[in-house]
């Protein structure tokens, strides 16, 4: 299944130049005319990989969390997910992250989120619900990552998206707009803890 990518807030043009080319960015330069006639230029980080995060659930209607640590950064809650490879398409790489990185595999995958949350960086986040997960095998983590996972329940997974440790801003931005909507929240609780 092929998801429809989310468009920038602020989209490159076509005559951009790249005056940067990274391992994972690329930085484009143009000249944009301003409301009063004069001209700046303008810049944008391209990311060369768009990332998907999973929100598992097992199939006792558990939260799976992890509380991750990589080199140079300091220790954070958030879940599973990461780069979508060249080649792979949202889900699968919504499958492969969540069988590396914690071993279960779910028996449906729902698009939850899909955005660019900042204007200045081409980079789509998707977010994915994963409903039915089981352990089917053992973690094979990347040599940068050292993740224990821990499992919580849809109250808790509210109060874990508000901590300063917590890092997927995706998902803290939109909880943070339903909250105050009672019965959004209840539909996403039906969504989290419903059963297969």
């Amino acid at each position: 299944m092929q998801l429809k990518r989310p468009e920038s807030q602020q989209p490159i043009p076509s005559y951009a130049k790249k005056v940067f080319s990274g391992i994972l960015i690329d930085v484009y330069h143009w000249e944009q005319k301003q409301f009063d006639g004069t001209v700046k230029t303008f810049e944008k980080v391209k990311r060369k990989y768009d990332t998907v995060t999973i929100i598992p659930i097992t199939t006792d209607g558990k939260i799976i969390i992890t509380r991750q640590e990589q080199p140079g950064m300091q220790s954070f809650v958030g879940f599973p997910g990461g780069l979508i490879e060249e080649n792979e398409n949202v889900i699968e790489a919504a499958r492969r992250e969540l069988r590396e990185e914690t071993g279960y595999e779910a028996k449906e995958f729902i698009l939850w989120d899909a955005v660019q949350l900042l204007s200045k960086t081409d980079w789509a986040l998707y977010t994915m619900i994963a409903k039915g997960c089981q352990k089917v095998s053992e973690r094979h983590l990347d040599s940068g990552e050292k993740i224990a996972i821990d499992f919580i329940s849809f109250d808790e997974f509210l109060h874990v998206v508000a901590r300063k440790d917590f890092r997927d801003m995706e998902i803290a931005l939109k909880i943070l707009q339903l909250k105050e909507d009672n019965k959004e929240i209840e539909k996403l609780r039906q969504l989290f803890t419903s059963k297969d």
